[in-house]
């Protein structure tokens, strides 16, 4: 985990006078968990998803409590493959991360190109991990697309359906493959 990414997190809001919250609390492993931890509803949290789309990284970050299209990414990315980073990927381009402790910011904190949900732009706030799992931000959604200048994508789906709309358990939401 990265004392550091946090440090350059906060650095970088600082700078642009942003308003922002920070949460300790004990550690999370999943968004639930965080979101508990914050005492606020999953909605309000995003998560990053670190992806390798054909021979290339990229972050995608959405709300917590949806999962992500991939049919969707594939084509906003233009991709024929797409899955999720392995963890020794993601440690390996994050500069140690972990799951569920990488936060939604591409350049200047992770040198990834990123794509915004559209789902993270539907509520007033967004909290997140801050390269801790014990540590998150919370900001206003408005000044969270100003600081990253993206317009949101849609790359995202209800977790209760799948691309036939039957219900799927959300513990399992991201088991199968991407390249499906």
């Amino acid at each position: 985990m990265s004392e550091a990414i946090f440090e350059r997190i906060r650095a970088l809001l600082d700078s642009r006078g942003m308003r922002y919250e920070v949460v300790e609390h004990g550690e999370t492993l999943n968004s639930a968990a965080s979101a508990a931890a914050r005492g606020l509803p999953l909605a309000v949290s995003a998560k990053a998803l670190l992806l390798k789309a054909d021979d290339r990284f990229v972050l995608a970050v959405l709300r917590a409590d949806r999962k992500l299209d991939s049919r969707a990414a594939r084509r906003l990315l233009g991709a024929r493959k797409l899955r999720f980073a392995t963890r020794e990927e993601l440690a390996a381009h994050t500069g140690g991360l972990i799951p569920g402790a990488v936060p939604p910011f591409g350049s200047p904190v992770l040198l990834f190109e990123l794509f915004v949900d559209a789902s993270v732009a539907e509520g007033p706030d967004v909290a997140f991990n801050a390269g801790l799992l014990t540590r998150s931000i919370i900001m206003t959604t408005d000044a969270y697309l100003a600081l990253t200048g993206h317009t949101p994508c849609h790359i995202s789906c209800p977790m209760e359906e799948n691309r036939d709309g039957a219900s799927q358990n959300p513990q399992f939401a991201f088991v199968r493959s991407l390249s499906e």
